[in-house]
Protein backbone atom coordinates (compact mmCIF):
# COMPACT_ATOMS: atom_id res chain seq x y z
CA UNK A 1 0.00 0.00 0.00
CA UNK A 2 1.23 3.43 -1.27
CA UNK A 3 1.82 6.72 1.33
CA UNK A 4 -1.79 7.72 1.94
CA UNK A 5 -1.69 11.50 3.38
CA UNK A 6 -3.75 12.75 5.76
CA UNK A 7 -5.66 15.78 5.21
CA UNK A 8 -7.27 17.65 7.53
CA UNK A 9 -9.05 20.59 6.06
CA UNK A 10 -11.59 22.56 6.53
CA UNK A 11 -14.27 19.95 5.92
CA UNK A 12 -12.76 17.87 8.59
CA UNK A 13 -12.75 20.06 11.48
CA UNK A 14 -16.45 21.26 10.77
CA UNK A 15 -17.35 17.57 10.93
CA UNK A 16 -15.36 16.71 14.02
CA UNK A 17 -17.03 15.47 17.17
CA UNK A 18 -15.61 15.52 20.51
CA UNK A 19 -16.11 12.60 22.43
CA UNK A 20 -17.40 12.16 25.90
CA UNK A 21 -15.26 14.12 28.73
CA UNK A 22 -14.61 10.33 30.19
CA UNK A 23 -13.61 9.25 27.27
CA UNK A 24 -11.31 11.61 26.58
CA UNK A 25 -9.86 11.08 30.38
CA UNK A 26 -9.52 7.24 29.43
CA UNK A 27 -11.80 6.87 32.55
CA UNK A 28 -15.26 5.12 30.90
CA UNK A 29 -15.48 2.50 28.40
CA UNK A 30 -18.74 3.74 26.74
CA UNK A 31 -19.12 0.51 24.79
CA UNK A 32 -19.13 -1.01 27.77
CA UNK A 33 -21.30 1.13 29.89
CA UNK A 34 -23.80 1.14 27.13
CA UNK A 35 -24.39 -2.91 27.20
CA UNK A 36 -24.41 -2.86 31.52
CA UNK A 37 -26.88 -0.04 31.68
CA UNK A 38 -29.44 -0.25 29.28
CA UNK A 39 -32.72 -2.27 30.05
CA UNK A 40 -35.39 -4.30 28.22
CA UNK A 41 -37.73 -2.05 27.32
CA UNK A 42 -40.72 -4.31 28.08
CA UNK A 43 -39.40 -4.25 32.00
CA UNK A 44 -40.23 -0.44 32.08
CA UNK A 45 -38.67 1.36 34.90
CA UNK A 46 -37.31 -1.04 36.60
CA UNK A 47 -33.02 -0.50 37.97
CA UNK A 48 -30.25 -2.78 36.50
CA UNK A 49 -27.89 -2.97 39.19
CA UNK A 50 -24.18 -3.28 38.83
CA UNK A 51 -21.68 -4.55 41.49
CA UNK A 52 -19.00 -2.14 40.34
CA UNK A 53 -15.36 -3.19 41.53
CA UNK A 54 -12.91 -0.56 41.36
CA UNK A 55 -8.89 -1.12 43.14
CA UNK A 56 -6.42 1.16 43.92
CA UNK A 57 -3.08 0.90 45.40
CA UNK A 58 -4.12 1.12 48.77
CA UNK A 59 -7.99 0.65 48.86
CA UNK A 60 -10.64 -1.85 47.25
CA UNK A 61 -14.04 0.21 46.45
CA UNK A 62 -17.48 -2.28 46.12
CA UNK A 63 -20.48 -0.59 45.22
CA UNK A 64 -24.47 -1.47 44.06
CA UNK A 65 -25.58 1.20 41.62
CA UNK A 66 -27.97 1.83 38.93
CA UNK A 67 -27.90 4.58 36.37
CA UNK A 68 -30.34 7.52 35.73
CA UNK A 69 -30.35 10.16 33.70
CA UNK A 70 -28.61 12.43 35.74
CA UNK A 71 -25.82 10.13 37.07
CA UNK A 72 -25.45 6.84 38.48
CA UNK A 73 -27.32 6.28 41.48
CA UNK A 74 -25.29 4.66 44.27
CA UNK A 75 -27.92 2.09 46.58
CA UNK A 76 -24.73 0.48 48.88
CA UNK A 77 -21.03 0.27 49.20
CA UNK A 78 -18.41 -1.01 50.95
CA UNK A 79 -14.54 -0.21 51.23
CA UNK A 80 -11.78 -2.42 52.01
CA UNK A 81 -10.31 0.07 54.53
CA UNK A 82 -13.26 -0.72 56.63
CA UNK A 83 -12.10 -4.26 57.43
CA UNK A 84 -10.17 -2.93 60.08
CA UNK A 85 -13.32 -3.17 61.89
CA UNK A 86 -13.11 -6.76 61.63
CA UNK A 87 -10.24 -7.57 62.47
CA UNK A 88 -7.84 -6.94 59.31
CA UNK A 89 -5.22 -3.96 59.89
CA UNK A 90 -2.81 -5.74 56.84
CA UNK A 91 -3.34 -6.60 53.32
CA UNK A 92 -6.30 -4.55 52.90
CA UNK A 93 -5.66 -4.95 48.65
CA UNK A 94 -5.28 -8.54 48.20
CA UNK A 95 -7.23 -11.17 47.07
CA UNK A 96 -8.77 -12.00 50.08
CA UNK A 97 -9.54 -8.76 50.95
CA UNK A 98 -11.41 -8.03 48.32
CA UNK A 99 -13.54 -11.39 48.86
CA UNK A 100 -13.99 -9.70 51.84
CA UNK A 101 -15.16 -6.24 50.82
CA UNK A 102 -17.92 -8.03 48.64
CA UNK A 103 -19.05 -10.30 50.92
CA UNK A 104 -19.28 -6.91 53.39
CA UNK A 105 -21.43 -5.40 50.54
CA UNK A 106 -23.59 -8.00 49.89
CA UNK A 107 -24.37 -8.77 53.76
CA UNK A 108 -24.78 -4.91 53.93
CA UNK A 109 -27.39 -4.59 50.65
CA UNK A 110 -29.40 -7.86 51.63
CA UNK A 111 -29.86 -6.38 55.81
CA UNK A 112 -30.90 -3.17 53.93
CA UNK A 113 -33.76 -4.45 52.28
CA UNK A 114 -34.87 -7.16 54.44
CA UNK A 115 -33.48 -10.09 52.44
CA UNK A 116 -30.13 -10.69 54.77
CA UNK A 117 -32.08 -13.64 56.68
CA UNK A 118 -33.78 -14.88 53.34
CA UNK A 119 -30.60 -15.51 51.32
CA UNK A 120 -27.43 -16.48 53.61
CA UNK A 121 -25.95 -17.43 50.74
CA UNK A 122 -22.40 -19.72 51.54
CA UNK A 123 -21.61 -19.60 55.00
CA UNK A 124 -18.60 -22.34 54.50
CA UNK A 125 -15.91 -21.41 52.31
CA UNK A 126 -14.97 -23.81 50.00
CA UNK A 127 -14.38 -21.83 46.41
CA UNK A 128 -15.99 -24.13 44.41
CA UNK A 129 -19.01 -22.59 42.24
CA UNK A 130 -22.23 -21.47 44.27
CA UNK A 131 -25.31 -19.72 42.61
CA UNK A 132 -27.96 -17.84 44.19
CA UNK A 133 -31.60 -19.18 43.16
CA UNK A 134 -34.68 -17.43 44.66
CA UNK A 135 -36.80 -18.57 47.44
CA UNK A 136 -40.02 -19.73 46.71
CA UNK A 137 -42.83 -17.47 48.28
CA UNK A 138 -40.37 -15.10 49.18
CA UNK A 139 -39.13 -12.34 47.64
CA UNK A 140 -36.89 -12.88 44.51
CA UNK A 141 -32.47 -12.74 44.67
CA UNK A 142 -31.21 -9.60 44.15
CA UNK A 143 -29.79 -10.10 40.93
CA UNK A 144 -26.68 -6.96 39.60
CA UNK A 145 -24.30 -7.45 36.67
CA UNK A 146 -20.37 -7.05 37.30
CA UNK A 147 -18.91 -4.02 35.83
CA UNK A 148 -14.95 -4.45 36.26
CA UNK A 149 -14.19 -1.25 34.54
CA UNK A 150 -11.04 -0.80 32.76
CA UNK A 151 -9.47 -3.29 34.68
CA UNK A 152 -7.74 -6.28 32.27
CA UNK A 153 -9.98 -8.96 33.06
CA UNK A 154 -7.73 -12.29 33.45
CA UNK A 155 -7.78 -15.10 35.36
CA UNK A 156 -6.96 -14.44 39.69
CA UNK A 157 -7.80 -11.02 38.92
CA UNK A 158 -8.80 -9.50 42.44
CA UNK A 159 -12.17 -7.84 40.89
CA UNK A 160 -13.41 -11.64 40.84
CA UNK A 161 -12.86 -12.10 44.47
CA UNK A 162 -14.85 -9.33 45.04
CA UNK A 163 -17.77 -10.96 42.81
CA UNK A 164 -16.75 -14.38 44.33
CA UNK A 165 -17.15 -12.93 48.03
CA UNK A 166 -20.63 -11.32 46.62
CA UNK A 167 -21.90 -14.58 45.46
CA UNK A 168 -21.13 -15.92 48.73
CA UNK A 169 -22.39 -12.81 50.65
CA UNK A 170 -26.32 -13.86 48.84
CA UNK A 171 -26.39 -11.69 45.50
CA UNK A 172 -27.31 -13.45 42.06
CA UNK A 173 -24.68 -12.36 39.82
CA UNK A 174 -24.37 -14.41 36.34
CA UNK A 175 -20.69 -15.56 36.44
CA UNK A 176 -18.19 -18.86 35.45
CA UNK A 177 -15.30 -20.01 37.00
CA UNK A 178 -12.88 -19.61 34.01
CA UNK A 179 -11.27 -16.03 35.80
CA UNK A 180 -11.07 -17.61 39.34
CA UNK A 181 -7.65 -18.50 40.67
CA UNK A 182 -7.36 -22.63 40.12
CA UNK A 183 -8.86 -22.81 36.34
CA UNK A 184 -6.65 -24.23 33.87
CA UNK A 185 -6.94 -22.86 30.26
CA UNK A 186 -5.44 -26.03 28.96
CA UNK A 187 -7.08 -28.90 30.55
CA UNK A 188 -10.26 -26.72 30.92
CA UNK A 189 -10.48 -28.14 34.63
CA UNK A 190 -11.49 -26.24 37.65
CA UNK A 191 -9.35 -26.74 40.99
CA UNK A 192 -11.56 -25.00 43.92
CA UNK A 193 -9.19 -25.94 46.45
CA UNK A 194 -6.77 -23.30 44.99
CA UNK A 195 -9.40 -20.69 44.75
CA UNK A 196 -10.44 -21.49 48.58
CA UNK A 197 -6.22 -21.00 49.77
CA UNK A 198 -6.67 -17.30 47.88
CA UNK A 199 -10.00 -16.92 49.66
CA UNK A 200 -8.35 -17.75 53.10
CA UNK A 201 -5.09 -16.06 52.24
CA UNK A 202 -2.77 -19.10 52.11
CA UNK A 203 -0.87 -18.29 49.13
CA UNK A 204 0.21 -14.82 51.04
CA UNK A 205 1.05 -17.07 54.33
CA UNK A 206 3.08 -19.50 52.31
CA UNK A 207 4.93 -16.58 50.39
CA UNK A 208 5.92 -15.28 53.92
CA UNK A 209 7.10 -18.55 55.18
CA UNK A 210 9.06 -18.74 51.91
CA UNK A 211 10.71 -15.45 52.70
CA UNK A 212 11.34 -16.36 56.05
CA UNK A 213 13.19 -19.29 55.22
CA UNK A 214 15.36 -17.91 51.99
CA UNK A 215 15.64 -14.17 52.94
CA UNK A 216 14.97 -12.62 56.07
CA UNK A 217 15.72 -8.97 55.14
CA UNK A 218 13.36 -9.43 52.26
CA UNK A 219 10.41 -10.58 54.80
CA UNK A 220 11.37 -7.80 56.91
CA UNK A 221 11.03 -5.61 54.14
CA UNK A 222 8.01 -6.55 52.37
CA UNK A 223 6.15 -7.84 55.40
CA UNK A 224 6.96 -4.81 58.06
CA UNK A 225 3.13 -4.19 58.77
CA UNK A 226 2.51 -8.00 59.76
CA UNK A 227 5.23 -8.07 61.63
CA UNK A 228 4.27 -4.60 63.58
CA UNK A 229 0.60 -6.20 64.19
CA UNK A 230 2.08 -9.33 65.42
CA UNK A 231 0.61 -11.75 62.41
CA UNK A 232 2.64 -14.91 61.61
CA UNK A 233 1.51 -17.09 58.93
CA UNK A 234 0.28 -20.03 60.95
CA UNK A 235 -2.40 -16.87 62.19
CA UNK A 236 -3.82 -15.65 58.57
CA UNK A 237 -6.05 -18.46 57.92
CA UNK A 238 -7.89 -17.55 61.44
CA UNK A 239 -7.69 -13.99 60.67
CA UNK A 240 -9.82 -14.16 57.89
CA UNK A 241 -12.14 -16.93 59.03
CA UNK A 242 -13.10 -14.70 62.13
CA UNK A 243 -13.33 -11.24 59.87
CA UNK A 244 -16.05 -13.40 57.41
CA UNK A 245 -17.99 -14.45 60.69
CA UNK A 246 -18.09 -11.00 62.04
CA UNK A 247 -19.01 -9.69 58.91
CA UNK A 248 -22.05 -11.84 58.79
CA UNK A 249 -22.90 -10.86 62.53
CA UNK A 250 -22.75 -7.06 61.90
CA UNK A 251 -22.28 -6.01 58.22
CA UNK A 252 -24.65 -2.40 58.96
CA UNK A 253 -22.05 0.76 58.18
CA UNK A 254 -21.89 2.93 61.52
CA UNK A 255 -22.15 6.66 61.13
CA UNK A 256 -19.08 8.64 62.66
CA UNK A 257 -20.29 11.05 65.71
CA UNK A 258 -21.07 14.41 64.44
CA UNK A 259 -18.08 16.98 66.04
CA UNK A 260 -19.48 19.64 68.54
CA UNK A 261 -17.35 22.11 66.81
CA UNK A 262 -17.49 25.72 68.03
CA UNK A 263 -16.58 28.30 64.84
CA UNK A 264 -14.03 31.00 65.08
CA UNK A 265 -14.68 34.64 63.99
CA UNK A 266 -11.92 36.13 62.27
CA UNK A 267 -14.00 39.59 61.80
CA UNK A 268 -15.86 41.99 63.71
CA UNK A 269 -19.82 41.22 64.35
CA UNK A 270 -22.30 43.30 62.56
CA UNK A 271 -23.75 46.12 64.83
CA UNK A 272 -27.02 46.93 65.59
CA UNK A 273 -28.39 50.40 64.46
CA UNK A 274 -28.68 51.07 68.43
CA UNK A 275 -25.20 49.93 68.72
CA UNK A 276 -24.04 52.05 65.86
CA UNK A 277 -25.64 55.07 67.30
CA UNK A 278 -24.59 55.11 70.80
CA UNK A 279 -20.83 54.56 69.33
CA UNK A 280 -21.09 58.07 67.56
CA UNK A 281 -22.23 59.21 70.58
CA UNK A 282 -19.34 57.75 72.40
CA UNK A 283 -17.07 59.78 70.20
CA UNK A 284 -18.93 62.71 69.68
CA UNK A 285 -18.54 62.83 73.87
CA UNK A 286 -15.37 61.92 73.86
CA UNK A 287 -14.35 64.73 71.16
CA UNK A 288 -15.88 67.46 73.21
CA UNK A 289 -14.06 66.76 76.10
CA UNK A 290 -10.78 66.95 74.65
CA UNK A 291 -12.31 70.39 73.14
CA UNK A 292 -12.85 71.40 77.17
CA UNK A 293 -9.40 70.46 78.04
CA UNK A 294 -7.97 72.27 75.50
CA UNK A 295 -9.85 75.40 76.19
CA UNK A 296 -8.83 75.08 79.97
CA UNK A 297 -4.69 74.37 79.42
CA UNK A 298 -4.95 77.82 77.34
Amino acid sequence: MGFVKVVKNKAYFKRYEVKFRRRREGKTDYYARKRLVVQDKNKYNTPKYRLIVRLSNRDICCQIAYAKIEGDHIVSAAYSHELTKYGINVGLTNYAAAYCTGLLLARRLLHKFGLDQVYEGQVEVTGDEFNVESTDGKPGAFTCYLDAGLARTTTGNKVFGALKGAVDGGLAIPHSLKRFPGYDTESKEFNAEVHRKHIMGMNVADYMSYLMEEDEDAYKKQFSRFIKNGITPDMVEEMYKKAHAAIRANPVHEKKPQKDVKKKRWNCSKLSLAQRKDRVAQKKASFLRAQEQEAGDG
